[in-house]
């Protein structure tokens, strides 16, 4: 003990010697020294069990490292080295070569029956060996950039985390899909207009500036509170740390690094089961092996078309159906989702089928909208050439129905938004007002240090190194958000992208409304609530005024919710993705221009992936050819082209007069309405923890499923009882040691093998599996009295 408490005052007294570093391509001057950090080199840099016995034991008496929560201090470096490199030669060809590929197979996935995801681990863990690679074969020459006086060293120095750390954000902010390629896609396929290349290009590039320029409404108030963990980058970090102590020859971490391969190896190798080989496993139907043909039994028991009651799975898709959530999402979350899912399929299931909740039976697990008869309803043909209402077919065709558990589905999908904002205004106000007056103090005490921008609002550990470097500044933000918000009046305003100049500003209105709930709800669970059908709702109900009469065209709703959504769930993954900066101790303005430079990087191939499939696979995303290997359907632009009719041309005034859904518009008073009862509730009877019951996280759940899937949700729950509830508070050394690493070593692999099985068997000519008493072609489960019926 006494050593370790020698160690840390050796530490302490380094800090005199520490120089300040350099980055290559920032600004002398963008870095600060700072009086009083705990840094060390990463040559100092001790084994982990070491370290973590002296941090408990410093934390004891060092309010900097007690401040920060358990799971915090023992998983994040606590240490910093500010001359390692950051941007570099080695960054920017390496984000090339990660973000190209990712963009091109991401963007072409939402085109395909089945998916490839282009996993961000995959981006983690392939450019930390590929910078090794790099830093030993590269010369360390010195180039000279042509017509000016800059140079740059090709190798600079031996390969640095923060390098590693900066490829994969930029990954993250470049290698994936860009939700403007929907309004592009849908009127050149189905109503024959070609958006201009430039306007389609700008416009995919300001939707996501705008998100990123939004993330400044949430920055200070959720970033820096050590209570904020971010889990999601709390696990990226948890990567980052165990390679960097590799580097170090850190015992454990090696150990770390072998229980991640053979996790990795292992789920690749497990998929091809349920995915390919037998996917009998994906959901294990008890009920309907004691009942083969029992209709009631086989609803009661299929995970794949019924209720799902005792269904279990051993497919990871089914079971971690919420992106690392067993390993990852805090229990109190996990046990909400659960309920909400038992509700849904065990009670209003049953309730629909069998009882008298709706008196429209037909499509129950249906998605479609649908006939009175319960035939897909053929919304194409209610158009006119001008895109209005035929109300001579409409009236033969007779209303829009949908099934019942969509009806439900949609109501909470709709009470979810109002929740979650009066949730943040009546549990969240204590933490979010307290915040807000340390950002005012901070700002007062920046202006006294002549507006450097130096985070003084916390005084823990990690935001005390990051003090030493220079903060962005919030004209950023808002240059980013101007050029984006020009873009779109410019391409809106000349009649280019459906929708009235006028409902521009209500997108980014209702958008900034959303910012600070959503990401706080995202800091705090892990579970980030989507807006679904919301946004182009709101679109429908305002182009059926009479200011919005000449706007109908269906493309107008996938537009609006392509600028109203993508402000918000892009600054929740930009601050998550700064989180992971601060864990890192990375320069918060390399970060920053990591993300920009990862969406130049993307958005120009996302569009040309766009026109090589609108010029080759046209014929088959509209029906007009079969494609024989049955992947090119294009669903989701369907999808989105029949909410375009019913929003847009039908209006949600008709669509919501009948019965059935008629509750739907009460949506948003039950949602506003709930949370500040349960806080009253709260208040006179806080022993019951009524403030972990959170409303817009269990009306998710209720929205969440729809579509014939209800299996993987109880073997989900025994899983996060083990790992989230057993594992973290009885084994908690356990837990921290290897949690995150098997978590991102099973999402890894499921991606791995997905792309596998994309190249092998669905890439070139599809190769299916020869049926099996494993794959039934009547139903994998063997429910066959389910599919009979």
């Amino acid at each position: 003990m006494a050593f370790r408490k020698l160690s840390g005052a050796l530490h302490r007294a380094k800090l005199a010697s520490q120089p300040v570093a350099k980055d290559p391509l920032v600004p002398a001057d963008d870095k600060k020294p700072i009086a009083s950090p705990k840094i060390i080199s990463d040559e100092e840099n001790i084994h982990l069990d070491t370290e973590t016995a002296a941090i408990e034991q410093e934390s004891e008496d060092d309010p900097e490292v007690a401040a920060l929560p358990r799971e915090v201090r023992q998983l994040v470096s606590l240490t910093d080295n500010p001359e390692l490199p950051t941007i570099t030669f080695r960054y920017f060809v390496l984000s090339v070569i990660f973000v190209v590929p990712g963009a091109f197979l991401s963007q072409m996935s939402y085109f395909r029956t089945t998916q490839a995801p282009y996993s961000v681990f995959f981006v983690q863990i392939a450019s930390h060996y590929a910078g090794h690679f790099l830093a030993r074969v590269l010369p360390t020459r010195r180039v000279r950039v042509p017509g000016t006086r800059w140079s740059f060293s090709m190798n600079p120095a031996p390969w640095s985390i923060k390098e590693h750390v900066l490829i994969t954000v930029t990954a993250a902010s470049g290698a994936t899909y860009n939700l403007g390629y929907t309004p592009i896609v849908l009127a050149e396929l189905y109503y024959g207009q070609k958006i201009n290349p430039a306007v389609a290009i700008f416009f995919m590039f300001a939707i996501v500036w705008i998100g990123y320029a939004f993330a400044a409404l949430a920055r200070q108030l959720l970033l820096y509170d050590p209570g904020y963990i971010w889990p999601q980058a709390l696990m990226q970090t948890t990567l980052f740390e165990t390679f960097r102590r590799t580097d170090n020859s850190s015992p454990l971490a090696r150990r770390q690094m072998k229980i991640f391969f053979f996790s990795l190896l292992g789920m690749i190798l497990w998929q091809f089961l349920p995915e390919y080989v037998f996917p009998f496993t994906s959901s294990l139907a008890f009920l309907c092996w004691v009942a083969p043909r029992n209709k009631v039994a086989n609803f009661i028991g299929s995970g794949l078309g019924g209720m799902g009651f005792l269904n279990l799975s051993l497919d990871w898709s089914n079971i971690n159906w919420n992106g690392s959530s067993i390993m990852l999402t805090p229990f109190w979350t996990q046990v909400i989702l659960f309920l909400a899912f038992a509700f849904n399929c065990w009670v209003l299931l049953p309730a629909a089928k069998w009882g008298n909740l709706g008196s429209y039976h037909h499509g129950l697990m249906s998605n479609s909208l649908l006939t009175a008869n319960g035939t897909t309803y053929p919304v194409l043909e209610v158009l006119t050439p001008d895109f209005q209402l035929n109300q001579t077919v409409y009236q033969e065709y007779g209303p829009m129905y949908m099934g019942l558990q969509k009806v439900w589905s949609t109501f909470f999908d709709y009470a979810k938004l109002p929740a979650a904002v009066t949730w943040i205004l009546t549990f969240g106000f204590t933490q979010i007002a307290g915040n807000l007056k340390r950002v005012l103090a901070s700002h007062q005490k920046q202006s006294r240090t002549r507006g450097q921008g130096i985070n003084y609002q916390y005084h823990d550990r990690l935001n005390v190194l990051q003090r030493q470097y220079r903060e962005v500044p919030l004209w950023w933000y808002f240059i980013l958000f101007l050029v984006g918000f020009v873009i779109l009046a410019a391409a809106i305003g000349c009649g280019q992208l459906f929708i009235p100049i006028w409902t521009l500003f209500v997108a980014l209105s209702s958008a900034a409304v959303f910012v600070i709930p959503f990401g706080w709800l995202y800091a705090i669970s892990n579970y980030q609530i989507s807006t679904g059908s919301f946004n182009e709702l709101m679109y429908g109900y305002m182009v059926h005024t009479p200011a919005g009469q000449a706007h109908h065209h269906p493309c107008g709703p996938s537009t609006y919710g392509a600028i109203a959504g993508d402000a918000w769930y892009r600054a929740q993954y930009m601050l998550q993705d700064q989180k992971i900066g601060h864990y890192m101790h990375i320069p918060p303005r390399t970060v920053f221009f990591s993300q920009i430079f990862g969406t130049i990087l993307g958005v120009p191939v996302n569009y040309g992936v766009i026109r090589w499939i609108i010029n080759t696979k046209g014929d088959y995303l509209t029906g007009a050819k079969k494609d024989p290997l049955n992947q090119w359907t294009g669903q989701s632009i369907q999808s989105s082209n029949t909410l375009g009719v019913q929003y847009a041309v039908v209006g949600p005034k008709a669509l919501f007069a009948e019965r059935e859904m008629s509750v739907l518009p009460w949506s948003f008073l039950v949602g506003a309405g709930v949370p500040p009862l349960l806080y009253l509730l709260h208040c006179s009877f806080p022993r019951l923890r009524v403030d972990l019951w959170n409303v817009s996280i269990f009306f998710s759940g209720l929205a969440l499923f729809y579509g014939n899937v209800s299996t993987g949700y109880t073997s989900a729950i025994i899983g996060r009882y083990v790992v989230m509830y057993h594992f973290y508070r009885r084994h908690f050394d356990v837990w921290r040691r290897y949690s995150y690493m098997v978590a991102a070593a099973f999402d890894a692999g499921f991606n791995f093998n997905l792309l596998l099985i994309f190249l092998f068997f669905g890439a070139g000519k599809q190769v299916s599996m020869p049926q099996w008493w494993g794959n039934n072609g009547d139903s994998v489960e063997r429910c066959f009295a389910l599919s009979d019926d």
